[in-house]
């Protein structure tokens, strides 16, 4: 996780110094926590708020589409800006970037707790995307611009450590704040974070930008970006849709098509894109980011489907669910360094293969739905964090090693975009292939829709009960088959591509 989370922060695709300021020593120390609490605020956020989503649901009346967006519409800002919040801050001030993120995150947390409706609610996880893209690149950069050399990579340990322990809170935080209030109290939290955040950053980060940066922001390429994924993953959440027509989701996809034509012609004209092409001239750096695709995808679709399955039909509490998800941040925190460093000696081609089958695996058993706890929820979940534990450092150090020292910076934003992008389509794909199982076999049962939301089940002995759970029980072992052959998919890519070469090297 912290190798993760370092590689997260710096993803704002600069190239260049990152400049230097005249901070005192004595503000150092406040300049940490600035960064520490507002990165804390996303990485948490975009675990915690899983937890939650069958309480929102609920409490909604949402549909299961909708339910999707409430996950994507914090992706999709997040992914598709992330790379020009990090070019705004060379070029206007890491400071004012990183407050006005700070505050566009607050601001649309208390939204979301606020939010009457599903969809104002999706409007303000939108809002919270767009802060995330803003702050989460400067954290790493302002660190980079506060701290001297001799004593940098001290601070960003400290920084590094404490996100890996905060993200791996964020689900048994969000199960005790879902059990004991609401599902409101999980964007409440957020508030203090940012209050301090931002007093801390005013009073003591110095600014600092890069004077090198020059040019204008590639807008074009970032409207365009957000237009392809975004109608790319409204189209494929139709499908989840019951009785709609057909139509509007292909329209959406042809739109998706175009827009990301266009995105690549703009690319590979722009002064400054914000996804120089030529980095994927090289086969590791490209097999990498599609390794990204697959195993980022089987992740977040797992985290995405398995909170309903643990609620809905084995009856746990949100509470009891953070704790069971509890491992997957802890041994990626723990495991990760380790396996960096194993990847510096050997090269992380077998431990990318290993990690990806474990991942793979771990779906594959959620598939089967054994009912006892330990070899059917336990066991997978163990597996999911070893996987991922082995494999996020030995990424990162792939992305890292196929580009030039001079493109370090646009490869790491380009590979965190990549995971982010990944996350939004296989909630989209592997919800949509659940929405559509689920609904058919309702169809054949000959029940009604209406009321009827997928992951919402009645009480045991009502009637339908057996009928909706055995629709729910087929529906969520296909979605998790298909997170089973990302899993496999990603294996295969490190294992054909990610090999070391005779002479060494990748």
């Amino acid at each position: 996780m912290a190798a993760r989370v370092a590689e997260e922060a710096a993803s704002g695709g600069t190239e260049a110094a990152v400049g230097s300021t005249a901070c005192p020593a004595p503000a150092r120390p406040f300049v940490l926590v600035a960064t520490i609490l507002a990165s804390a605020m996303a990485f948490i956020d975009a675990n915690v708020v899983n937890i939650a989503l069958p309480a929102i649901q609920r409490d909604l009346g949402a549909g299961f589409a909708a339910v999707q967006w409430v996950v994507n519409a914090y992706a999709l800002l997040l992914g598709g800006l992330i790379l020009i919040g990090g070019a705004a801050g060379d070029r206007f001030g890491r400071k004012r970037i990183f407050l006005l993120g700070i505050a566009l995150f607050g601001l649309s947390s208390l939204a979301c707790a606020l939010a009457p409706t599903a969809g104002t609610l999706i409007a303000a996880r939108a809002a919270q995307g767009l802060g995330a893209a803003l702050l989460v690149p400067q954290s790493l950069a302002i660190i980079a611009a506060t701290f001297p050399k001799a004593v940098r990579g001290h601070a960003i340990g400290i920084w590094a450590g404490a996100s890996a322990i905060t993200t791996s809170m964020g689900p048994p935080l969000g199960g005790i704040l879902v059990d004991l209030l609401d599902w409101r109290a999980v964007f409440w939290v957020n508030l203090p974070f940012s209050a301090a955040a931002l007093w801390f950053a005013a009073r003591h980060i110095a600014e600092s930008r890069n004077a090198g940066a020059s040019g204008s922001l590639d807008w074009p390429g970032a409207v365009l970006a957000i237009t392809a994924f975004g109608a790319l993953t409204v189209g494929l959440t139709l499908f989840s849709d019951a009785g709609g027509p057909v139509w509007p989701a292909l329209a959406l996809l042809a739109v998706a098509a175009g827009a990301l034509v266009l995105f690549l012609r703009v690319e590979a004209t722009a002064p400054s894109p914000l996804v120089p092409l030529a980095l994927f001239a090289d086969r590791a750096f490209a097999a990498a980011n599609l390794l990204t695709l697959f195993l980022y995808g089987a992740l977040r679709g797992i985290m995405f489907l398995l909170p309903f399955e643990l609620i809905a039909r084995r009856g746990l509490s949100a509470i009891e669910v953070g704790l069971t998800l509890l491992p997957v941040g802890l041994m990626i925190g723990l495991v990760s360094r380790r396996s960096g460093a194993w990847a510096d000696r050997h090269g992380p081609a077998r431990l990318l293969v290993a990690g990806s089958l474990l991942v793979g695996g771990a779906a594959a058993v959620l598939a089967v739905q054994i009912g006892a706890f330990v070899p059917g929820i336990a066991l997978p979940v163990a597996m999911l964090a070893c996987g991922m534990a082995l494999v996020v450092a030995p990424l990162t150090t792939a992305v890292m090693n196929a580009a030039a020292d001079d493109r370090v910076g646009a490869a790491s934003g380009i590979n965190n975009a990549a995971s982010r992008i990944a996350g939004l389509l296989s909630v989209a794909v592997l919800g949509s292939i659940a929405g559509m199982i689920y609904f058919g076999q309702v169809d054949g049962a000959g029940l009604a829709h209406a009321g009827l939301r997928f992951g919402v089940l009645p009480a045991p002995g009502e009637a339908d009960r057996a009928v909706l759970e055995a629709a729910f029980d087929t529906a969520y072992a296909a979605a998790m088959a298909a997170a089973a052959v990302l899993g496999v998919l990603a294996a295969l890519v490190a294992h054909r591509h990610l090999r070391p070469a005779p002479g060494g090297g990748a």
